[in-house]
């Protein structure tokens, strides 16, 4: 809206000075069209800010996974929104990326993920005790919840290995790096134990 306003200020100004403002838009067309292929991109991140602020699908807060990276939005803003990534480094994201890439929002339907820890054992392993020691390892942690379904699979027979999941909930999504560090310790010194 400010920008309009200016736009009309300065064309009433230039009125009332005497330049004719339909004249001088006739002869400009073709730097008109140039600007207005140059500046698409931010004409597409302004539509796209529109959209997000109208739909309200992503909320200040929320936790995104865009190219990869997983940001915690912070502003958003009509062509621009802001974001916190894991390693505390802000992020300007142009809102044409969040409209039309695939965005997974962490914290869209619950405050709580499932995870996954992919871990390998030698072959003649107990099986068994592998799953059992790696849930135990999850219970330990003390940001895991819905202790119920936690759960270790055996998932593939590798190459050199057996190829075990373990998946389990955790409320902590932003910085779930942390937390399956420590789960990976707990069951590295699990597994040294048995």
């Amino acid at each position: 809206v400010k920008y309009i306003i200016w736009v009309i200020v300065f064309g009433l100004l230039l009125e009332t000075i005497g330049v004719k403002v339909t004249i001088l838009l006739a002869g400009s067309t073709a730097l008109l069209v140039g600007i207005g292929l140059g500046l698409q991109q931010t004409f597409n991140d302004i539509v796209s800010g529109f959209i997000l602020l109208s739909e309200r699908s992503i909320k200040i807060g929320d936790i995104l996974q865009i190219d990869g990276d997983v940001v915690k939005i912070q502003d958003i803003g009509l062509r621009t929104s802001k974001g916190l990534n894991r390693d505390d480094i802000s992020i300007i994201i142009p809102n044409s990326l969040i409209t039309t890439s695939k965005v997974i929002n962490w914290s869209h339907q619950t405050d709580k993920t499932r995870f996954r820890i992919e871990v390998g054992v030698a072959y003649g392993s107990d099986v068994d005790l592998v799953i059992k020691i790696l849930e135990e390892s999850a219970f330990e942690h003390p940001e895991v919840t819905q202790r119920d379904l936690v759960e270790a699979r055996l998932m593939n027979f590798g190459n050199s290995s057996l190829d075990f999941h373990l998946l389990f909930f955790i409320k902590n999504i932003f910085r779930i790096g942390k937390a399956k560090s420590d789960i990976r310790r707990i069951i590295n010194r699990k597994f040294a134990e048995n």
